[in-house]
């Protein structure tokens, strides 16, 4: 069997075929549970939210225009749920201070870094970006490792692009503060 096109699946569920929205659950699954467990830090509340996000996209189908990749308008309407679901919990997102990190700091990092080995330079950042808050995540997450362009992200959080530009530059800041810091904790440990 070959593989179609998303818009070939969309035109035969609203062509009355339901069941072939399931080949785009199976296909998207794992990229809106991601982007839900990043903001929402919970993975049941993630795969709920996830469950949510495809019954939501299933009945609004119809509104579907294809102006961006279906994945886009996937991740937006995941997107807006997560959103919804901190305000209601009033979940409260840590929030660093805007620090200035000089550029002997980030050669610093970098050259502790090259002496960490692949393994630890991977849980390091996972402890990085872990430690941002829920926005700055999802954007670093959609950005580096879905990657997904500007343009793209601006269309799944509502921002403007220059806006998901300044954002992800931040929250890059703020990952060389958490890296400076977590490598002195461990070097401090190490002595």
């Amino acid at each position: 069997m070959s593989i179609q096109t998303d818009n070939y699946y969309i035109e035969q569920v609203l062509d009355g075929n339901t069941e072939a929205f399931s080949f785009l659950v199976e296909k998207y699954q794992d990229m809106i549970y991601g982007l839900s467990l990043k903001m929402l830090r919970n993975a049941e509340d993630a795969e709920e939210l996830a469950q949510d996000t495809f019954v939501k996209a299933y009945r609004s189908l119809s509104s579907y225009k294809g102006t961006s990749k279906f994945s886009t308008w996937l991740y937006r309407i995941a997107y807006n749920a997560a959103i919804s679901a901190m305000r209601k919990r009033k979940m409260e997102l840590l929030s660093l201070d805007e620090q200035r990190v000089s550029d002997q700091d980030e050669m610093k990092i970098q050259q502790q870094m090259g002496q960490i080995k692949k393994e630890e330079l991977s849980n390091y950042l996972k402890k990085a970006i872990e430690s941002l808050p829920a926005d700055d995540q999802v954007l670093i997450t959609l950005f580096y490792y879905e990657e997904q362009s500007v343009d793209d992200i601006a269309r799944i959080t509502g921002l403007t692009e220059s806006n998901v530009k300044v954002k992800i530059h931040r929250a890059r800041k703020k990952m060389h503060i958490l890296l400076k810091d977590i490598l002195q904790e461990e070097v401090y440990s190490f002595l």
